[in-house]
């Protein structure tokens, strides 16, 4: 096992001091059902500041204080136990600056929020903890907690300095033996737990360290081996929830009872009845059947039994089993049609709102301005896509182009010169955009399609009208060539509203909708963020201390990503798991996200250079912000840049806080040792692109930094995760597999399309096990939790005693309340028409909601984490 790496911290036979003071506290803890409270056997022992014991090298230490009383309280929505202690110690002792807390319990542990401390003249010191104290009998170590007051290494005062090395060392760990559930150490590994070796189905590559297959590094949760590369890490069940993870990273006791009634709700709502209905068929009849099914069905009973029991042996512990019985009878279930479909049943077919959501959607980041016609592979392949193709569609703009040149054509006569200028004109005028799902799916299709589904790669080109929305234009399907070579068979589909043509340019659509969800979901989503985030958790904590004012900055941004990430693996990216069954890319979703994350640069993750990359913006020191956006209209943009420069503004005035010229950052050694541990181990795969990483050389810099890996936590992970439910919450507006392929002309499939469309639609998308278990899944993802803190908030008020930093965090919070109003105005711009579209949902998915009094399917409001 790995032994826990805690100094001894001091000789525990108590020196009753000659000239005594006494300094009174409190201690706060959080009542956890079925944990034992501590009790007298709990003590605490104060470290002082100030003060040097020269045979230890660090602050003069108090004796041992017992807690006394223990009275209920409420501390904002948690209940508490308010308990007082009281510390006997000379007078010379100095300001404390440390406590050390010893869990004196048999077995339980419990979670310290705070302890207080009154001292004279009615001065208060405040140590934050929110943090697992486990018995000192499995740790044979005490928990340190630091003051909240902010340093820098080279400003700790003396008496600290030691304590703060020791503290940081312990959390690093030896990187060998088997994690126990008390230890409290973070270290790197590779995603080597997605497969089962000892099921041939279930073999999956190990992502991360190779060439091959690279990817960001995960927190290790098992057994330290040397092969790690060549090692699968196994898990105990198919559904596994007892796993070890860092305690302070942990769902509190209640958000994982809250997130385990949200899976069974859903389940038992969605998947059970199809379960029960699949002898009558396994496909929707018809579209307003799918909608009745789904959305208007009896009530269903509170849970199913066979998915109770299920949980009952996967998760940790009966108390948490018991918290989700009682919660899932005590929470009727309630599913509401989802937003797409609110209004009207027909507006999601329609080209408007299929191009409205590539801006407003839940994938608003994958849209790219066109630069080149025709568009060209990253191997040099020219698209079939040609000018003529897209003639009858800029007909009437190409004209009004053309006199603006100023040049003179026949224009009842088309060249193909006049036709390919219209094109160029077009693009010079940033009006062709495209979707592109082509170069990344290409290589997997394949195999891929081996899988028993049906699936191109694809490409759709947009014009931009004049009112500002984007008009689709062409798609082009594309697979393989049959000869096994590195040919491409393609498929050009225009727009059209009437016969079969209308037909399979609806079919067209929805395979791109597959494409897009798929792309949404294990890259935009999963990759971008979830991914992204989890070394940067880890970094943090094995570099900076707690008491370094970059640790306080982060520490909000982190809150449960870790948990979230580990049940990902443990039921949705596992093989076999639930986006395996319910994503096109199957069994290669993990791999084909790896080779996309060996493009992957953290300089590019900003959103003003995301914008700029994707060609959506230019640079342009005459607007604000300095970026002039191409579609006035992208509502993801608009009010994304309001909230990045929110976000960018309160980090820049923290870093100034604390950083008063550049030496301070290079020379600032665990800043330094936390950025090299981000660029070499965290994403050690990415260590080798120079434009990957900034410097982190100066103020500017390191502001920059800080203040994309906050977007990347918050704001970006809420434009993509919360509108799921909302917008793939009807499956037939995002479908996530394809069946079937589109007909050629002249076929027996292309005489079952003209005969019933609707059915032929319908059993081209998932069936309908398929769609319901997938939509269980994002009904989860898309609820806010009650313990939520929203960017702009913080936990408590104690985070720290700088009173300068709270009114910074002050003049923050009111910037967002700012935006919120102008994301409300926009929304009612009747000139804006992408902000509502043909759905009539006004888009608030970056309405930061600073109050954030909300839980469930709010379609709005934006975490501080990657929490769910």
């Amino acid at each position: 096992m790995q032994m826990p790496l805690c100094p001894k911290l001091w000789d525990r036979s108590p020196v009753p001091p000659e000239n005594a003071i006494t300094i009174n506290g409190t201690v706060v803890v959080a009542k956890n059902f079925g944990l034992s409270a501590p009790g007298k056997s709990t003590t605490l022992r104060l470290f002082s500041g100030t003060q040097i014991d020269h045979g230890t090298r660090k602050g003069k230490l108090s004796a041992e204080a017992p807690l006394r009383g223990g009275k209920k309280s409420k501390h904002g929505k948690t209940s508490t136990t308010t308990y007082h202690v009281s510390f006997v110690m000379e007078a010379e002792f100095g300001t404390p600056g440390a406590v050390a807390v010893k869990n004196g319990n048999r077995a339980d542990q419990f979670f310290l929020r705070h302890v207080q401390l009154e001292l004279a003249h009615d001065r208060t010191i405040h140590f934050e903890c929110n943090s697992w104290v486990y018995p000192y009998k499995k740790t044979t170590c005490d928990r340190l907690f630091f003051i909240n007051t902010s340093y820098l290494p080279s400003k700790t005062p003396e008496a600290l300095l030691l304590l703060r090395d020791e503290e940081l060392r312990s959390l690093r760990g030896n990187g060998r033996g088997e994690r126990k559930d008390w230890e409290r150490v973070y270290d790197y590994d590779y995603y080597n737990d997605l497969g089962n070796p000892e099921n041939p189905d279930h073999v999956r590559p190990v992502m991360g360290g190779t060439r091959t297959h690279p990817y960001p590094r995960r927190c290790r949760t098992g057994r330290a081996l040397s092969n790690t590369d060549e090692v699968t890490e196994t898990r105990k069940h198919v559904i596994n929830l007892d796993f070890y993870i860092p305690p302070d990273e942990r769902f509190s006791p209640g958000k994982l009872a809250e997130v385990l009634t949200l899976g069974v709700q859903a389940v038992t709502h969605f998947v059970v009845p199809e379960m029960k209905t699949m002898i009558q068929g396994n496909n929707f009849r018809s579209i307003e059947k799918l909608t009745e099914d789904l959305y208007t069905r009896p009530s269903q009973p509170a849970a199913d039994g066979e998915v109770m029991d299920r949980l009952k042996t996967s998760v940790p512990s009966h108390k948490t089993y018991k918290q989700v019985a009682k919660n899932v009878k005590d929470n009727p279930v309630k599913f509401p049609i989802p937003q797409v479909i609110q209004h009207d049943r027909e507006a999601w077919r329609s080209d408007d709102e299929f191009a409205r959501e590539m801006l407003a959607g839940l994938n608003p980041v994958a849209i790219k301005r066109l630069q080149m016609f025709p568009p060209v592979s990253s191997g040099g392949k020219k698209s079939s896509i040609t000018a003529q193709h897209v003639e009858s569609q800029l007909a009437d703009v190409t004209i009004e182009m053309v006199c603006k040149t100023a040049l003179c054509f026949c224009f009842s006569v088309w060249s193909n010169d006049t036709i390919m200028n219209a094109c160029w004109q077009a693009m010079r005028q940033n009006r062709l955009y495209i979707l592109d799902h082509h170069d990344y799916l290409m290589p997997y299709l394949r195999r891929i399609n081996t899988l028993g589904v049906c699936i191109y790669a694809s490409r759709t080109l947009l014009f931009l009208k004049g009112d500002g929305t984007l008009k689709p234009v062409v798609i082009e399907l594309s697979l393989p060539a049959s000869d096994g070579g590195d040919g491409e068979i393609s498929r050009i589909f225009l727009p059209a509203s009437h016969g079969s043509d209308a037909h399979l340019w609806q079919l067209a659509k929805a395979h791109v909708s597959v494409n897009d969800s798929g792309y949404h979901q294990l890259i935009s989503h999963w990759l971008f963020t979830h991914a992204a985030v989890e070394p940067f958790v880890i970094a943090t904590r094995r570099q900076l201390s707690a008491m370094h004012p970059i640790h306080k900055l982060l520490d909000p941004h982190f809150k449960d990503t870790m948990q979230i990430n580990t049940l990902a693996r443990s039921i949705l990216l596992n093989a076999g798991g639930i986006l395996e069954r319910t994503m096109y890319p199957g069994k290669y979703a993990l791999e084909m996200s790896s080779a996309i994350y060996g493009e992957w640069r953290f300089t590019e993750q900003s959103l003003p250079n995301d914008l700029v990359k994707r060609g959506m913006a230019s640079r342009d020191p005459a607007m604000p912000g300095g970026l002039s956006l191409h579609i006035e209209d992208y509502p993801y943009a608009v009010d994304g840049l309001d909230v990045w420069r929110a976000i960018d503004g309160w980090v820049r005035s923290y870093c100034a806080r604390f950083y008063h010229h550049d030496a301070e950052v290079a020379g600032d050694t665990e800043l330094q040792a936390w950025w090299d541990d981000v660029r070499s181990a965290g994403h050690g795969d990415r260590q080798g692109d120079p434009a990957c990483w900034l410097a982190l050389d100066t103020v500017n810099h390191l502001a920059e930094t800080l203040s994309t890996l906050v977007w990347i936590a918050s704001a970006l992970h809420a434009a993509v995760n919360f509108g799921q439910y909302g917008y793939a919450g009807f499956p037939p507006n995002r479908p996530t597999r394809c069946r079937r392929f589109v007909p050629q002309p002249g076929t027996p499939e292309m005489t079952q399309l003209e005969a019933d469309p609707e059915k032929f639609f319908l059993e081209m998308l998932p069936d309908r096990f398929t769609a319901t278990l997938g939509l269980a899944l994002i009904e989860v993802l898309s609820n806010h939790t009650a313990d939520e803190v929203y960017l702009g908030q913080r936990a408590t008020s104690t985070w720290t005693d700088d009173g300068e930093l709270l009114q910074l965090l002050d003049r923050f919070r009111e910037e967002l309340r700012r935006v919120e109003k102008r994301v409300v105005e926009r929304n009612k711009d009747p000139r804006l028409n992408n902000r509502r579209g043909p759905i009539k949902v006004p888009y608030t998915l970056l309405f930061p909601d600073v109050a954030g009094m909300e839980k469930g399917l709010t379609g709005r409001g934006i975490p501080n984490s990657v929490s769910i």
